[in-house]
């Protein structure tokens, strides 16, 4: 069920030899692919047993690792969370392929019930970087550890600080 592009991408990042004893993170981008492949499934006895071990195994994951990675985000195939823990994606929120997450990691609203987020691809988050309310951050950004994101970041940017500051790449 699980056997998908975008979860032979996230296997791809994490190490090869025996990841699921290695890397505690992996349980929980399996549990959201998991999630994602029930909510493809027709309609019927199948998919509700199926979305009640989802369910469980969501809360089970999310308790013992500190990530929570509801399965109506979007999050594109390479997903890699790194050192565990503290790390809460909105259920809006969008984040696109081979990005990386670090310990403390949030995406989400401002307010209660605001837009989040939209995150592109190759995107790398510091360790306690916050990134916030209805921005986008581009293609191959870089956010540095504890910023707080609040305004869109360019493609190949870094934004660094509280609250963040874009520093744009040089041009040689």
């Amino acid at each position: 069920m699980l056997v998908g592009n975008d979860w032979l991408e996230d296997l791809a990042r994490y190490p090869q030899v025996r990841p699921f004893f290695k890397e505690q993170s992996i349980w929980a981008v399996w549990v959201y692919r998991f999630g994602r492949s029930v909510d493809i499934k027709p309609a019927g006895l199948s998919r509700r047993v199926c979305t009640i071990i989802y369910w469980l195994l969501f809360r089970v994951v999310e308790t013992i690792t500190g990530v929570s990675l509801p399965k109506s985000a979007t999050i594109g195939g390479g997903l890699r969370i790194w050192h565990f823990g503290g790390v809460f994606v909105n259920p809006d929120a969008i984040i696109g392929k081979n990005c990386t997450l670090r310990q403390g990691v949030t995406i989400g609203n401002r307010k209660e019930n605001g837009p989040v987020p939209v995150i592109g691809d190759d995107v790398d988050i510091g360790a306690y970087a916050q990134i916030l309310g209805d921005i986008r951050v581009g293609n191959h950004c870089k956010i540095g550890a504890m910023s707080v994101v609040l305004c869109d970041v360019p493609d190949g940017a870094t934004a660094v600080g509280n609250p963040a500051r874009i520093i744009l790449k040089s041009v040689n």
